[in-house]
């Protein structure tokens, strides 16, 4: 049927339910319903999605547009760490993140998480930790477009992740 087939490992048990890796970076826009339909199984008892949408006001700042650039080879590996330690941390059935690249106008989505998990307080515990670690540690800049003609790049700030992360923070330069 076209899959991967891997030996079994010596006195290994394995889940009924196998996932399969799910980070992204594109320049697409972000499909919200195939990666809810990714994270949905007969397994979850809750699915959570975020999305991080450009806004217009910053601070009382207009936002024209943002634009994201980043490091992808070192923004994939940081975001499968993350997947990774959200899965040793909460019972994810499944989870996807998700980061747009390039030019986006308002309230287009930057950036998504879903998680799927048997109870919704593990799914939005997880989602919330994977939306505030990535924002910290992955490397994905982002620059505002002003109403006024300006650009400037922004970070969030530093203290959105616990310090119990074992990915360590400002990635994010």
């Amino acid at each position: 049927m076209g899959g991967t087939c891997l030996p079994p490992l010596p006195d290994a048990t394995f889940p009924l339910h196998v996932s399969l890796l799910m980070v992204e970076l594109t320049h697409d826009p972000i499909d919200t319903a195939a990666l809810l339909a990714r994270v949905t199984s007969p397994q979850a008892g809750a699915v959570v999605l975020f999305l991080g949408t450009v806004r217009e006001l910053t601070s009382g700042r207009r936002t024209l547009a943002l634009d994201y650039e980043c490091y992808p080879e070192m923004a994939r590996k940081k975001m499968e760490e993350l997947e990774a330690e959200a899965r040793r941390r909460w019972p994810l059935v499944e989870c996807a993140l998700v980061h747009r690249l390039g030019r986006l106008e308002l309230a287009e989505a930057s950036v998504a998480v879903a998680v799927s998990t048997p109870h919704r307080r593990d799914a939005f515990e997880a989602g919330q930790w994977l939306i505030d670690t990535l924002k910290e540690v992955v490397p994905v800049w982002k620059r505002e477009n002003w109403d006024d003609g300006s650009q400037e790049w922004v970070h969030p700030p530093r203290s959105t992740v616990s310090n119990d992360t074992p990915l360590g923070g400002g990635a994010r330069c």
